[in-house]
């Protein structure tokens, strides 16, 4: 394992998904209907019982991870976000989670999620089809933004664009809120020089690596190799993090692994990628691991 190599402690990934079984279904028979959706197939690798599902990712040496659950339409936020706090409240590993939609007491549901310790959100601007300006969210932001608590926000235009993905409405968000914790997923594939460029700008900014650099992401979205000096210093700077988005992915969970190895950006580099940012992005830390088991 890569992580012993590198004498850490184990892997810290800020994009896992567990969901409401329900949810989780529907979720994967879109994927099952990917070729119409996206063009091209999408096999789920790990279309395994939340136990198994759990097990796997404790095997793998992940030893803390949030259950990143978001809503595609008004009226989802609250619960999703009760169910995510409960599940966490039964894993020691599992980092509470919590999520938004733009909608009347958006503001007041982030505030209760924040009292019962939520300690990351999660926000899906493609899926959910709406603006991140949307001044429904400029409480959420606020909140988030006083309370220093990340969000993983996928807001890049991958797989395929949605009506306000992108890098301005961000921008504009930042602009507004300019301490706010944002975590751009899956390094805002394809518009990656745009959004390195934000994480560069912006000292709150930070990326996560969701299913960069894999074979399934590279053939249609390879990374820029002129970028690869920014994307270095960014993660030796604590700014780009570990992210997966297992279980949900095309591939073993090592091949994301494998992918920033083959980087070459050094061991340090991935100290930081997969353990010492998205570790303190999460709110644990070694000791803290020790005493749960």
């Amino acid at each position: 394992m890569i992580w012993k190599q590198l004498g850490l402690p184990g892997l810290a990934d800020v994009h896992v998904h567990f969901l409401p079984h329900s949810v989780m279904r529907k979720v994967w028979a879109y994927f099952d209907d990917a070729e119409h959706n996206y063009g091209r197939s999408w096999p789920i690798e790990y279309r395994l019982p939340e136990p198994e599902r759990l097990q796997i990712l404790r095997d793998l040496g992940v030893r803390a991870f949030p259950a990143l659950v978001y809503p595609h339409k008004p009226g989802m936020a609250d619960w999703l976000t009760t169910w995510a706090l409960d599940f966490a409240e039964t894993q020691t590993d599992v980092v509470p989670t919590g999520t938004f939609f733009p909608e009347p007491g958006a503001g007041a549901a982030v505030e209760r999620a924040l009292e019962r310790g939520a300690r990351i959100f999660k926000g899906h601007v493609q899926v959910g089809r709406y603006d991140p300006r949307d001044p429904l969210l400029d409480p959420v932001w606020g909140m988030l933004a006083e309370a220093q608590v990340p969000i993983v926000l996928h807001c890049g235009d991958g797989p395929v664009p949605g009506a306000f993905t992108g890098v301005e409405p961000i921008r504009t968000v930042m602009n507004r809120h300019p301490r706010l914790r944002i975590v751009v997923a899956h390094l805002g594939m394809p518009r990656y020089d745009d959004f390195l460029a934000l994480a560069a700008e912006h000292e709150s900014v930070s990326l996560d690596t969701t299913m960069a650099f894999t074979d399934f992401a590279e053939a249609t979205a390879p990374f820029p190799a002129a970028s690869k000096p920014l994307l270095r210093d960014l993660g030796l700077a604590g700014k780009v993090v570990l992210g997966s988005d297992f279980p949900n992915i095309p591939h073993p969970y090592e091949h994301q692994l494998d992918g920033l190895v083959r980087l070459d950006l050094g061991d340090d580099w991935l100290r930081q990628v997969l353990w010492h940012a998205p570790a303190e992005m999460l709110g644990i830390s070694a000791p803290e691991l020790t005493e749960s088991r």
